[in-house]
């Protein structure tokens, strides 16, 4: 590599290790020396070496491989992560419930824009629209030092992570985890450390165990985990806060996506931790996924150099959609509407259980558009339901670490009719096992 450096720069070493990519020397599958050996070897610092790694990963030229470290990309495996890829694989179905999207016939009317006036017209307004922040302070499970309005939740949840994270920090997910939070990490290149859930949602003991490893951040889902469905009790809320208490330098981000489509109470970690949690809620599901807006309170050291680093690029989002939400979470018609939308989910999903049960499938308590189908076999299970015409999502998807017990990510929020069929159908896939070959 030495004889390819030209520029000693980060720069200089990410575009020297591009160019032995891109002619061979360094094919794809190979495992890249530690950091430090690197930086002895080329007379760099180690923290040139990581600013390198880390544009190549945005590039997509290298990436973490769990236990062997970084590793030159194999040409295609970046693609468009392990989720995307999955949901390639579900198109074309008649009942696809592959998806984790709500239903289009379930969302609030969209009132007229022209209704919305007056909107800001400067630069210099405020970010937040001051009558829409004042609803959500009003609205929010704890006071918040800071409010402010991102484009969708994952935006939030990636300018909040690339902000606290640096690479090879470690972070603390929940196994099963949402898989573009972990294609995210990937590509800051932070390695996870996946906490077991059960119907309450992370395991406060196996949460005590894993800060023993020292993460720069815990990853949580209060209510309607996806793909789970769990949903914190106070009791869970107060056992997971005990454990984080005895480490106030580690960040708290809490992912809310099921918004107003949950039936539990609000609930945050803020409760008991403000110091330490950035809270984010998410409107997507409940109010339109093509509204891309999202909620997030946290301390000031936190939002506020991500907000100085935003003014430079977006700037803030858009006050004439911050409108449109005020709107929808004021006008009764629309209350009334996300409040059906809830308890339909909560029917729909409550009959596709039944169902399962009297088939001998019990699964735990939850909430939300999911549920998490155990399964003999996860292949044998997609082909089950495919040839029956329903799509689903495979279970190792979201799985962190290594396989354990097989699982579908189903969207039963989307089944409109036909509940004790398409739960037979489930119970059928459950069972499924792939045949053996015959010499």
């Amino acid at each position: 590599m030495k004889e390819r450096l030209a520029d000693s720069s980060a720069r200089g070493l990410a575009e020297a290790v591009s160019r032995a990519v891109g002619d061979g020397a360094l094919p794809g599958g190979t495992k890249l020396p530690p950091v430090r050996s690197v930086a002895t070897e080329l007379h760099l610092s180690p923290s040139t070496v990581n600013a390198a790694w880390q544009l190549l990963r945005r590039a997509g030229t290298i990436r973490t491989d769990g236990r062997r470290g970084t590793v030159v990309a194999t040409p295609g495996a970046g693609g468009p992560g392990r989720y995307r890829a999955a949901l390639r694989q579900t198109s074309g179905f008649g009942l696809d419930l592959s998806t984790g999207v709500p239903d289009p016939r379930l969302l609030p009317p969209i009132p007229a824009l022209y209704g919305l006036s007056p909107a800001p017209t400067s630069y210099l307004d405020e970010p937040v629209l001051p009558e829409l922040g004042a609803l959500l302070r009003e609205r929010w499970p704890y006071p918040a030092e800071r409010l402010a309005i991102f484009d969708g939740a994952m935006d939030a949840v990636d300018q909040v992570a690339s902000a606290l994270l640096r690479l090879g920090d470690l972070a603390v997910v929940e196994n099963p985890c949402f898989p573009p939070l972990l294609d995210l990490l990937e590509v800051l290149g932070v390695p996870v450390i996946g906490v077991g859930t059960d119907e309450l949602g992370m395991l406060p003991g196996q949460l005590e165990a894993a800060m023993a490893r020292r993460p720069a951040a815990v990853f949580l889902q209060p209510r309607a985990l996806n793909p789970t469905g769990a949903s914190w009790s106070p009791s869970r809320a107060g056992a997971l806060a005990a454990v984080l208490a005895q480490h106030p330098s580690v960040y708290v981000v809490e992912d809310d996506s099921a918004g107003d489509l949950a039936s539990g109470p609000l609930c945050s970690l803020g409760t008991h931790l403000p110091r330490q949690v950035v809270h984010v809620r998410s409107f997507s599901k409940s109010h339109g996924p093509d509204l891309r807006l999202a909620a997030v309170s946290g301390p000031a050291t936190v939002l506020d150099p991500i907000l100085e680093r935003r003014l430079l690029g977006q700037g803030w989002t858009s006050r004439l959609l911050q409108h449109l939400l005020l709107s929808l979470l004021t006008d009764p018609a629309s209350v009334t509407a996300v409040r059906a939308a809830r308890d339909e989910y909560a029917r729909r999903r409550h009959l596709i259980t039944s169902g399962l049960a009297a088939a001998g499938i019990a699964l735990p308590p939850g909430e939300g558009l999911n549920i998490w189908l155990p399964v003999a076999d996860e292949q044998a299970a997609l082909l089950s339901l495919a040839s029956a015409g329903i799509g689903a999502a495979a279970g190792t998807a979201f799985a962190v670490g290594p396989a354990g017990e097989s699982h579908l990510r189903v969207t039963v929020g989307l089944v409109a009719t036909d509940h004790a069929e398409v739960a037979t159908q489930l119970a059928r896939a459950a069972e499924a096992a792939t045949p053996g070959i015959f010499r």
